[in-house]
């Protein structure tokens, strides 16, 4: 058993495979390397058996999405680091190296991510994490290097290591031991942040979320749900609307949830006049949702202590829509 351990979780994702594998395995020295294959119809299983006979392979029964899939499979793993690495992700040569000495050096951190850059445009930082996940004091989240669909082009701004509020799931790496005691993702999110979520209830506990921009990989991005997909609309407005519910104290809570609503109807109006009506209605179905799982997340946010300053600006919604804010490091922090 390594220290480290790289999970990559799979559905029907051959091509993926084929594409990103060899980076993984040329500059992952040390470290094993899994396929959690979430019950895969393609020929996944076949193609990593006779290609990459040294990657282990975790076999779960059923498609459950992010969260249930890698709490699943990381039932099986020991090792002290584990990596949760998507499977369009192309890594650099000694990426580990600057992940691993973080967390000797800062023994608090629990949770890393490297700088995540766009692989069809390697100057430019991408959408899923960029150099590090931020929310407002609405539970927007947002990253150093992309506020909204504003991507920054990477001039060596964020290579620092800074601590963060979220780290992005494309590429997380956390300890296996805070990992299991925090219970893994939440399986009601299915997908799209449960890592804002899982993070927030680290921080709720004590612990650190650090972003580490001497290391870099490269991102595709979009090649389970594009960003312009209805479904990740409707998850990404239900799962945001989950996660304040949880992890704030109720006399916060409350009252930002009811003006999250209010400002996600404003949103489906903004669908209307751009004529996509499926995102409107995606945003209706995540009220819908939301409403009928309230009293399950209400129950789960009892059992959380709470930070009382967990964001970085009061409202990146009125930044870059009203005052044009497109980068990190011109927007008002209070």
């Amino acid at each position: 058993m390594s220290r480290i351990a790289i999970v990559i979780l799979n559905w029907n994702g051959e091509s993926l495979l084929d594409q990103f594998l060899p980076s993984i395995t040329q500059f992952s020295a040390g470290a094993d390397i899994y396929v959690a294959d979430n019950a895969s119809t393609d020929n996944s299983i076949a193609f990593i058996k006779e290609h990459y006979p040294e990657i282990r392979i975790i076999q779960n029964h059923t498609n459950g999405g992010y969260a249930k899939g890698y709490n699943d499979a990381l039932k099986f793993i020991d090792s002290e680091i584990l990596c949760l690495l998507n499977s369009d992700v192309e890594v650099s040569q000694n990426w580990l190296e600057p992940i691993l000495k973080t967390f000797e050096e800062f023994p608090e951190a629990a949770i890393i991510q490297p700088k995540i850059l766009d692989l069809n445009n390697k100057d430019y930082f991408e959408y899923a994490g960029a150099a590090g996940g931020f929310i407002d004091q609405l539970g927007y989240p947002f990253c150093r290097g992309r506020i909204f669909q504003a991507l920054e082009r990477d001039t060596h701004q964020y290579d620092d290591i800074k601590e963060i509020f979220w780290a992005t799931g494309a590429c997380m790496f956390i300890k296996n031991k805070v990992f299991h005691e925090l219970g893994g993702f939440d399986e009601d999110y299915f997908a799209h942040q449960e890592e804002v979520d899982l993070c927030w209830r680290a921080k709720n506990k004590g612990y650190k979320v650090y972003y580490v921009g001497t290391s870099h990989v490269f991102h595709l991005g979009g090649s389970t749900l594009s960003n312009m997909n209805p479904k990740k609309t409707y998850l990404n407005f239900r799962n945001s609307l989950f996660s304040i519910t949880k992890n704030l104290p109720r006399k916060k809570a409350i009252p930002i949830i009811f003006f999250r609503l209010l400002l996600d109807g404003i949103a489906g109006f903004r669908f209307i006049f751009q004529l996509k009506f499926q995102h409107c209605w995606a945003i209706l179905r995540a009220h819908l949702s939301f409403y009928r799982q309230f009293g399950k997340m209400y129950k789960k946010r009892e059992k959380n202590n709470f930070i009382n300053k967990y964001y970085a600006t009061r409202s990146i919604v009125w930044s870059h829509f009203v005052y044009q804010v497109r980068k990190f490091n011109t927007l008002v922090k209070n």
